[in-house]
């Protein structure tokens, strides 16, 4: 059955909840978090549920849905940043808002240059690999052992994601010992996140595949990530 371009309320909400998960982790990634000796953003909590999202897309709607919903998630985050960077620029109420408040803002919301284009690059590589492994993995496997998409998807999506933020955002910051631990520890966190996870996937997708009556194959898919036409 070829990949639909349907547009049903189970898949707006699944689009909305993974572009919640994104906006979410933008907000909360400025906290440090001891997970026992290894300290990572706070976003590792929610972050990977992306990842989960991005295979349930995948399997039950195609490559081509889940491109358009990955530059969707892309443009909600830019329009995210911006908004936040133009309330930090407006001027403080006199006596209510002052220095002090004014830095907190800017601790807690603020984005540098660098560290934006390490998360915007890493997030649509990351992503659009995921995505492109779990089509070409369905073909393959005939759709079948839908744990083995979900694993390996994450494996090399999550790797490349974890490489290029962590890299792009500290290279020069962390002595390089300590970036490679970093980018390891977060890799293997979000990993370890999916294969736990992997029960709710199988959860998701039953349901929506039954739901929608659907379960396409990206037979003959171009999966060029820049074309959003179908």
């Amino acid at each position: 059955m070829p990949p639909s371009n349907r547009t049903s309320p189970l898949l707006l909400a699944l689009v909305a909840l993974f572009v919640t998960v994104l906006v979410t982790s933008n907000l909360i990634a400025v906290k440090l978090v001891d997970f026992g000796p290894i300290t990572l953003p706070a976003a590792v909590i929610v972050f990977p549920l992306s990842y989960l999202f991005g295979d349930v897309l995948t399997e039950v709607y195609g490559y081509a849905v889940t491109r358009r919903v990955i530059w969707l998630g892309f443009a909600c985050n830019l329009v995210f940043v911006l908004f936040i960077a133009a309330a930090g620029a407006l001027p403080g109420a006199a006596g209510l808002w002052d220095a002090n408040a004014q830095n907190a803002y800017q601790r807690i919301l603020g984005f540098t240059p660098r560290l934006l284009a390490a998360s915007f690059t890493a997030y649509v590589a990351g992503e659009f690999l995921n995505s492109f492994v779990m089509a070409r993995l369905k073909v393959i496997t005939r759709g079948r052992w839908l744990w083995t998409r979900t694993i390996s998807s994450t494996l090399l999506g999550q790797g490349l994601d974890s490489a290029i933020f962590i890299t792009g955002a500290f290279t020069g910051i962390l002595p390089a010992g300590v970036l490679v631990r970093t980018i390891l520890f977060q890799w293997g966190f979000k990993t370890a996140y999916e294969v736990v996870a992997t029960p709710l996937t199988y959860a998701l997708v039953g349901f929506l595949k039954r739901a929608e009556r659907q379960d396409p194959l990206d037979v003959g898919t171009d999966f060029n990530p820049f074309r959003l036409a179908s």
